[in-house]
């Protein structure tokens, strides 16, 4: 699929989740949800109830995510913080808490209904050290060392040329800065045939890079210290709903599915 393909697919996806944010979520990239009945462990208890304290219901039922960045990431009071891919904005608020009035949050996002609901879900929770900005993440709308910290969930696999959403990750982090993004991950080599079906699940699948290419690409990118963590890692009976509904034989499909797919916090860090 070509770039544009690629984007103009991911637009109207978010857009429509955005849409119908207030009647509830769906699954990251819009996969097991989509099933009625279906389980999703991707997206189901990634926050705590602490966490969603005092937040808009609309921020948390746009929640598109496969981790919690700002649980893993270090986030320090006065600090900025880009969150790429920031749709309904729960990561920006959140990540607004820690940094504090002193901090900044900046939450970039292409799609234009998800920007609208963000601004609003800011607008009801009355944060004011936070900024949503159009863009994407090969061109971030930001000047050279500007961030601190860059958080993104479950995006980073939906870029159609990653090589340069990651140099451009580099580009606008300050030396020293960090990278701790959620993300889904392919542990290992998966048949072609197989890799199509479970991408029906796990519908951020297509585009997700297998942990030692994720790990070449930030090096390419300049990025050191690269660390991928598991956080979940999925197996035949979390996907046994989805794949059943859609005609296909969980059981034969086992061996080449457990512990290759896997949601994980991946870490790097800008050189001083």
């Amino acid at each position: 699929m070509v770039e544009t393909s690629i984007k103009d697919v991911v637009r109207e996806k978010y857009g429509e989740a955005a849409r119908r944010a207030t009647t509830g979520g769906s699954a990251c990239c819009g996969g097991a949800s989509a099933i009625a009945g279906a389980k999703d462990p991707i997206t189901s208890n990634l926050y705590s109830a602490s966490q969603t304290l005092g937040l808009p219901t609309a921020a948390v039922q746009a929640s598109l995510g496969c981790g919690n960045p700002t649980a893993l990431a270090e986030l320090h009071e006065g600090e900025t913080v880009l969150d790429l891919g920031s749709g309904g904005g729960i990561d920006v608020l959140l990540s607004a808490r820690r940094v504090g009035p002193t901090g900044k949050v900046y939450g970039l996002d292409m799609t234009d209904d998800m920007l609208a609901l963000a601004r609003e879900n800011q607008r009801v929770a009355g944060v004011t050290n936070v900024e949503f900005l159009k863009g994407e993440l090969e061109s971030i709308p930001l000047p050279d060392a500007t961030v601190d910290v860059i958080i993104s969930n479950c995006v980073v696999n939906l870029s159609a040329d990653k090589d340069r959403a990651l140099s451009e990750a580099f580009r606008v982090l300050k030396p020293g800065g960090r990278f701790a993004v959620s993300d889904v991950v392919v542990r290992g080599e998966v048949p072609a045939d197989v890799r199509k079906n479970v991408e029906l699940w796990i519908g951020c699948l297509a585009g997700a890079l297998e942990e030692k290419e994720f790990e070449a690409k930030l090096k390419k990118a300049g990025f050191a210290g690269v660390e991928i963590v598991p956080t979940r890692v999925y197996t035949i009976e979390d996907a046994r709903d989805f794949l059943s509904a859609a005609g296909i034989d969980a059981d034969a499909m086992a061996p080449q599915v457990d512990g290759k797919f896997m949601s994980a916090f991946v870490r790097a860090t800008k050189p001083a």
